[in-house]
């Protein structure tokens, strides 16, 4: 896979196929702005709901601190609005203040990405991938993770492949607290920014630890009574 041309695919995602761009639709960085602050602890489906501060700390106790260190360290989190209603959102970070197991030189890597599903057929996750790319445009590549035949619907391989991604690396593993859907794979997703840029690197051990950056991902270590485990997935 070859790297992407940031000139050419930016312009792409948000001039053409379809993607013009409009007036309607606006990315805000929200990573610091405290009036934006329930998009950090709640999934863009769930902000509807009146943010309860100060007592919401708690409950997403892992978030807050993974928040309290990784924005200095880099993190961005953006929120796609759409005719003034939030439509989409992409959070991501430079590798050694990521949420994910993922390591790399000068790697930025998309913790998550998400829109929701009434606002599909607009290539509103492609404009979010853009601007991420645009944002970090020294980077040398971009990095996720893709699940397969997972029955979650969150960060499927195949989405993550038309967001432009490759799967470099996998495992197949079984989540201990899920009883349905029995092994799945776990792919790591790279997107190349520069020529010869090295393909990052995971730390399986801490993959199959699970993930502790947010309490909404489907990997999320404290899940499905998985609280007093040391490890959440296991190799089939």
């Amino acid at each position: 896979m070859g790297p992407i041309d940031f000139k050419v695919e930016v312009s792409l995602v948000i001039a053409g196929c379809g993607m013009t761009e409009s007036p309607s639709i606006e990315i805000v960085d929200v990573t610091e702005d405290p009036k934006y602050e329930r998009f950090h602890y709640w999934c863009i489906f769930h902000t509807k709901k009146d943010f309860p501060g100060s007592s919401i700390y708690e409950k997403y106790r892992h978030r807050r601190e993974y928040l309290e260190s990784a924005i200095p360290k880099g993190f961005r989190k953006k929120v796609l609005f759409y005719k003034g209603d939030h439509a989409g959102m992409i959070e991501y970070a430079p590798a050694e203040a990521s949420g994910l197991p993922i390591m790399g030189e000068n790697i930025v890597v998309m913790n998550c990405i998400w829109v929701h599903k009434r606002a599909a057929g607009h290539h509103f996750g492609k404009q979010l991938v853009a601007h991420m790319m645009e944002d970090k445009k020294g980077a040398a590549g971009f990095a996720t993770l893709g699940c397969e035949e997972f029955h979650r619907v969150y960060v499927r391989k195949d989405d993550m492949e038309r967001l432009g991604f490759e799967s470099v690396e996998s495992i197949k593993v079984k989540h201990k607290g899920i009883r349905k859907g029995g092994c799945f794979t776990t792919h790591l997703m790279w997107m190349p920014a520069a020529k010869n840029a090295k393909p990052p690197s995971w730390d399986e051990s801490k993959l199959l630890e699970g993930l502790f950056f947010c309490e909404h991902h489907p990997l999320y270590h404290g899940k499905h009574r998985c609280e007093e485990l040391k490890y959440i997935l296991e190799k089939c």
